[in-house]
């Protein structure tokens, strides 16, 4: 599933080709993704301006001056920017087209599995931050309000596995389970711990590892495991740099150790039984 660098890598493509730029048509190929598409959208956007591009977490959010379009990747969705006149493939289920100075490009979603979504909030229905997608977000993890001093406050009462607090989002927001084993191994913070029993210098270290993960994953393209590709068709190769991820029984690039694999949640977690004590 993409996470947050994967979002932020995908905001960071479309951006120039889409911001300032005039909505000219809206191609839904069928009803909806993993919810249907908004009734009336064509409408709602043929003739509007793109004023800029946002991301909350995992989620990429276009702005007009009336509203914002939520768009999720889902499991297995990426987002293209091509020219016009290119036929859709299978599972191109939505396409924005825009108009600008060098002519129109298509922003086309490709989603298999369709889970991803793509949704419309009204201004008139108040601030983005309400919409119930969004409202239980914690704080970005690139932003100036994420620190050691918050995990270490938001956990005292929390006895869960600190990797399962970390997926769950309403404390810091985007860390998902690839990018969440990498940052306790930074740490040398052990998974299975419980969060209220980490004390505040080694909550520094995390947040600190936290930030500088996902900073290099998305210099690096994020990853790509299966799906995912960057909007202009490339993988990214933040895999290749990956200390515990899907590298169960593979000796740790620190000690030697076995890295071991888990789960939590019904997610696989990795990590190493000597760094990681």
């Amino acid at each position: 599933m993409p996470e947050l660098p994967e979002v932020e890598v995908t905001r960071r493509g479309v951006a120039p080709h889409i911001e300032g730029r005039v909505v000219q048509a809206v191609v839904m190929r069928r009803e909806g993704l993993r919810w249907p598409f908004p009734p009336g959208l064509s409408g709602l956007l043929v003739g509007q301006r793109i004023t800029h591009t946002d991301r909350r977490g995992k989620y990429l959010l276009i702005h007009f001056g009336h509203g914002a379009l939520i768009i999720h990747l889902g499991m297995s969705g990426h987002l293209r920017v091509l020219p016009p006149g290119v036929e859709p493939r299978k599972h191109d289920h939505f396409d924005l087209v825009v108009d600008g100075a060098d002519g129109q490009q298509v922003l086309r979603l490709h989603d298999p599995r369709r889970f991803g979504a793509v949704l419309w909030h009204d201004q008139q229905e108040g601030e983005l931050g309400n919409h119930l997608l969004l409202r239980g977000l914690g704080v970005e993890p690139l932003g100036e309000g994420f620190s050691g001093a918050l995990l270490y406050l938001q956990t005292r009462k929390r006895s869960a596995p600190i990797k399962q607090v970390l997926l769950a989002g309403d404390i810091v927001v985007g860390v998902g389970n690839i990018y969440a084993c990498e940052s306790l191994f930074q740490a040398r913070i052990n998974p299975k711990t419980p969060a209220a029993r980490i004390s505040r210098a080694r909550y520094e270290r995390l947040a600190q590892a936290i930030k500088e993960i996902l900073a290099a994953a998305i210099v690096q393209g994020g990853s790509t495991l299966k799906d995912f590709i960057a909007v202009n068709g490339q993988s990214g190769y933040f895999q290749q740099s990956y200390f515990v991820y899907d590298r169960a029984g593979v000796p740790c690039r620190n000690c030697g150790a076995p890295i071991r694999q888990i789960k939590q949640g019904q997610r696989s977690t990795f990590y190493c039984i000597q760094c990681q004590r």
